[in-house]
């Protein structure tokens, strides 16, 4: 199973393409956790995530965020992708840096 954390200001605006997220990773017979924080509850959901997804609204935190979550990727969700909420695409980019591709 993979843990994919996305993180936001609040948590809430990638509620969305977390939903979209897991449709596509269920339609592709991936078992994946995926969840949305807020920025402030990164540290303690660090030690739960294989990688963790910056939405475009804290993309500037990505120091502190790497910081709280030592050996844990962090990468910034594609713009484009974030704003048509391609689930499908944000779960390759995950996947693709958890297995180092």
């Amino acid at each position: 199973m993979v843990h994919i954390m996305l993180c936001c200001a609040s948590g809430m605006s990638t509620s969305l393409l977390v939903e979209k997220m897991k449709k596509a990773a269920s339609e592709q017979g991936i078992d994946a956790q995926i969840w949305a924080v807020g920025a402030n509850e990164v540290k303690a959901n660090a030690d739960k995530a294989d990688i963790i997804l910056l939405g475009p609204q804290v993309r500037y935190a990505q120091k502190k965020i790497e910081s709280e979550a030592p050996g844990v990727p962090v990468a910034h969700i594609d713009m484009r992708d974030y704003g048509m909420m391609n689930g499908n695409s944000v779960l390759k980019q995950a996947l693709n840096i958890i297995h180092g591709q």
